[in-house]
């Protein structure tokens, strides 16, 4: 078991939150940044046209984050305040053109912060910066490809290039992305999955069979008990909140496992609701637990322990051994090793007392329909892997694995990163998959696994990698250890970002550089076969269609599928 480091002082639930910390989330307030963001950027016209598509049957899947939508009927406004940004950022009327590269140096827009870059709007044509020259220049979209496969046939190896992908892009461009990949002939394939999610897909693969989660939006609202951990819901998934309230109204008790209370789990007004505008909104967590920084792990063995305690007790009424022995392997030696946590080393690792760790081991015992859900606060630890196995644990103990209600429910963040990774991003692909696709495209997909993003940075700095290719993202600045990343990536002879707006990838820069600018989910795509459209698949293992209805910025741009 790993005790997680202390914390500086001893605070409870109250003594945080009369700090100044927010108790609330969403209501009118979000409303009206929302459409100042939206008239600030895109204008009313754009601004009514853009919101009344966001998330809609018929429109354009939302860029922020992969919350799936309920079935059924949606409402007017089916989108949050941070959904509502992301799309004024795309489809903003601000434009970056070849002027404003001449206007400004490399060396200048280098001290520029994120915000600034990304705030100047969005691309408009192919720009170059060949080595010794301290301007980006316009390039013919032919003359940008063929740089392109100059410096790949260039190469001693397909593994010196690398090909990374953000969780933005849509299946079919992940799929013909990684297609030309393999053809090439590497598994170079980072994406963003790498830094957020990879415990999750390990640990649910190693237990579940499958590196996704096992619940929908309705099981969450069937729930009679909900355990989110180090996930903060009001901040990074707001509209999950309108469906933990409705669950919260079919009689669902939610418990809140996090470092810092977070507002969204105290209290939710939906806008679209009279008590979200008048009234004060409805509290969501019905317990708080203050966890340690790392201490989940203890937590959920020490609610392992006293879950086979109460089965020892009233043997029968606590376990589902007809699914343990159905379903389950090596229950014997997990029981084994939960019988003998320590609960005092538990209470420590975790910082919450005996009293609250029986209290929530109740609610489990109590509960015929329990959903387990996490985002990065779990993910990020070193120890994330059997951190998520000690979880998934405690749904097996009792059965609730596979019925209505019940389930483990990792929230992804990249609005298409579960998406991508089923396409076949992935440097170490099933033998399976590649099997299939080498039958169906006539092709010999190579099998040693590729790099990942952390072994893409090792690979560029030792100067074992020397193209870098980037379907969307911000690789500077969503990766770790920035210094050796932007040493890394400027020891490349090439590095091409596929963007819609600037980032702090485009100012690092290997001794040749591209930016190639292409659509966005927001933006219409008219091809000789008519308007096209892309499928997303959300957090919940959803695919859905997702049609851009915006004029595009510039008629030089070009979707990812057709740069691919």
């Amino acid at each position: 078991m790993t005790s997680a480091r202390d914390i500086d002082a001893d605070y409870d639930e109250h003594s945080v939150i009369s700090t100044g910390a927010k108790d609330e989330a969403a209501g009118v307030k979000a409303v009206l940044v929302s459409m100042q963001r939206g008239l600030e950027q895109m204008g009313p016209l754009r601004t009514a046209a853009a919101l009344t598509k966001l998330n809609q049957r018929h429109g354009f899947d939302c860029p922020g984050c992969a919350w799936p939508e309920e079935h059924g009927g949606r409402k007017l406004a089916e989108f949050c305040e941070n959904g509502a940004k992301a799309v004024a950022e795309e489809a903003t009327k601000r434009v970056v053109t070849p002027e404003f590269f001449a206007r400004h140096t490399i060396a200048e827009l280098e001290t520029k912060p994120e915000y600034w870059l990304s705030q100047q709007g969005r691309l408009t044509q192919p720009m170059v910066l060949a080595p010794g020259e301290d301007h980006y220049r316009p390039i013919e979209w032919d003359d940008a490809y063929r740089l392109i496969a100059e410096h790949l046939n260039a190469l001693a190896s397909p593994d010196e290039a690398l090909f990374y992908t953000s969780g933005r892009t849509s299946n079919e461009a992940a799929f013909l992305y990684q297609l030309m990949v393999r053809s090439f002939g590497t598994n170079n394939l980072p994406d963003c999955s790498n830094m957020c999610h990879e415990s999750s897909g390990t640990a649910l693969t190693e237990s579940i069979g499958i590196g996704k989660g096992s619940v929908t939006v309705e099981d969450v609202t069937k729930a009679d008990l909900i355990l989110i951990a180090g996930q903060n819901p009001g901040t990074n998934h707001p509209r999950m909140l309108s469906v933990l309230e409705k669950a919260k109204a079919n009689g669902a008790k939610i418990v809140a496992i996090n470092p810092l209370p977070e507002a969204g789990l105290i209290r939710f007004k939906d806008p679209q609701k009279v008590h979200g505008v008048v009234g004060h909104g409805i509290p969501i967590a019905d317990e708080f637990v203050q966890i340690r920084l790392g201490g989940d792990m203890a937590l959920f063995a020490g609610l392992g322990r006293l879950l086979l305690e109460a089965e020892d007790a009233a043997p029968g009424t606590v376990l589902d051994r007809e699914f343990i022995e159905a379903h389950c392997a090596g229950f014997d030696e997990y029981a084994r090793q939960t019988r003998a946590v320590d609960l005092a080393t538990v209470t420590e690792a975790s910082g919450i007392d005996e009293t609250q760790l029986r209290r929530v081991a109740d609610m489990l015992i109590a509960s015929q329909r329990t959903v387990i859900c996490w985002a990065m606060g779990l993910t990020q630890h070193r120890h994330a892997v059997a951190t998520i196995g000690e979880a998934t644990n405690l749904l097996f103990m009792r059965g609730m694995i596979g019925k209505p209600g019940a389930g483990v429910c990792p929230v992804r963040g990249h609005s298409n990163v579960q998406g991508d990774r089923t396409m076949g991003i992935w440097e170490k692909m099933p033998e399976k998959f590649l099997d299939a696709l080498d039958h169906r495209f006539g092709i010999t997909s190579p099998r040693k696994h590729g790099y990942d993003t952390v072994d893409a940075i090792r690979a560029m700095r030792d100067g074992r990698a020397g193209v870098f290719i980037g379907m969307g993202g911000n690789f500077v600045s969503a990766t770790p250890d920035t210094e050796v990343t932007e040493a890394a990536l400027r020891s490349c002879a090439l590095t091409v970002q596929i963007s819609t707006k600037l980032n702090r990838s485009h100012v690092v820069h290997g001794r040749t550089a591209l930016i190639l600018p292409t659509l966005g989910r927001t933006d219409k795509d008219f091809q000789a076969a008519g308007k096209q459209m892309v499928s997303v698949e959300d957090s919940m293992s959803m695919v859905h269609l997702s049609r851009g209805s915006l004029t595009p910025p510039s008629e030089h741009l070009r979707s990812e599928v057709a740069i691919v």
